[in-house]
């Protein structure tokens, strides 16, 4: 099946409280929007963050091209950075650690075995998907920032999802 996926992360102070959203939409329209938040992280590790989970929702035999206003994100994969870190020891051009090594080896791995298109869109321009995802995203981190309980799951990340038909 073929997927579009929308993805976004949001934070509240960088680092701060966090939340990331993802919207993954199959081919009969059915959307399945998926969120969760952490108490203190950046922004980009919640925009890694929403692309894994996302990822995470769809198999190998599964063709997804993946939306991101996230430009660290995309140019990962489509400039070659992520292929150059690994060539290159985890290390960056100017020989500094790759930050958030941990996410981009997660979704390294997911990657690797999905067929993915990754797609840049301007964020706050009017796409209503992505305007979706970033609502939910900057709602679920201010949920964190204010959180009722706190329960750690998935890793980093709190996990929910809500299933629209």
């Amino acid at each position: 099946m073929d997927y579009k996926i929308y993805t976004d992360g949001s934070c509240l102070g960088n680092p701060g409280a966090g939340g990331y959203a993802a919207l993954i939409i199959d081919a009969t329209g059915k959307c399945e929007e998926i969120f969760g938040s952490a108490p203190r992280t950046t922004n980009n590790r919640m925009e890694l963050t929403a692309a894994i989970m996302a990822l995470k929702k769809i198999t190998a035999e599964d063709f997804a091209e993946l939306f991101t206003d996230s430009a660290y994100l995309k140019n990962a994969f489509t400039q070659g950075w992520l292929a150059n870190w690994k060539r290159n020891g985890w290390k960056t051009a100017n020989k500094d650690a790759v930050l958030n090594k941990d996410l981009w080896q997660k979704l390294d791995r997911l990657v690797d075995t999905r067929q993915i298109k990754f797609n840049w869109v301007k964020g706050h321009a009017g796409d209503s998907f992505n305007e979706r995802c970033d609502k939910i995203a900057r709602n679920a981190a201010l949920t964190q920032k204010n959180p009722v309980s706190t329960p750690q799951l998935d890793d980093e990340a709190e996990y929910g999802q809500l299933t629209l038909f």
